[in-house]
């Protein structure tokens, strides 16, 4: 007996925008039923679990607990400058050589 992931949940200040700017890094489109103002929304991704954005009212205060790890089709650093256009933001630049 075993259990599988259904979804990654993340709380966050407005799920829609976080969702669309995660279905704009990985390709995987919103649930149909997501619009701007969804207190809820999901990026439906084609492979394993879906990423799930929840609103909450409080706000972060601490560094994020859960990251993504991502692998591109391209290099690096076409990856890094498609990511930016995106709206993220560069913390730090730990690549190695």
């Amino acid at each position: 007996m075993y259990s599988t992931v259904q979804n990654v949940a993340v709380d966050c200040a407005d799920a829609y925008e976080l969702a669309r700017f995660w279905s704009a890094v990985t390709g995987g489109p919103l649930h149909p039923d997501d619009a701007p103002g969804s207190r809820e929304t999901q990026v439906l991704l084609p492979e394993g679990p879906v990423l799930y954005f929840q609103q909450v009212p409080e706000p972060k205060t601490v560094k994020n607990r859960l990251h993504l790890c991502l692998r591109p089709t391209t290099s690096r650093d076409a990856e890094i400058g498609r990511l930016l256009g995106l709206g993220a933001s560069l913390v730090g630049d730990f690549r190695e050589p």
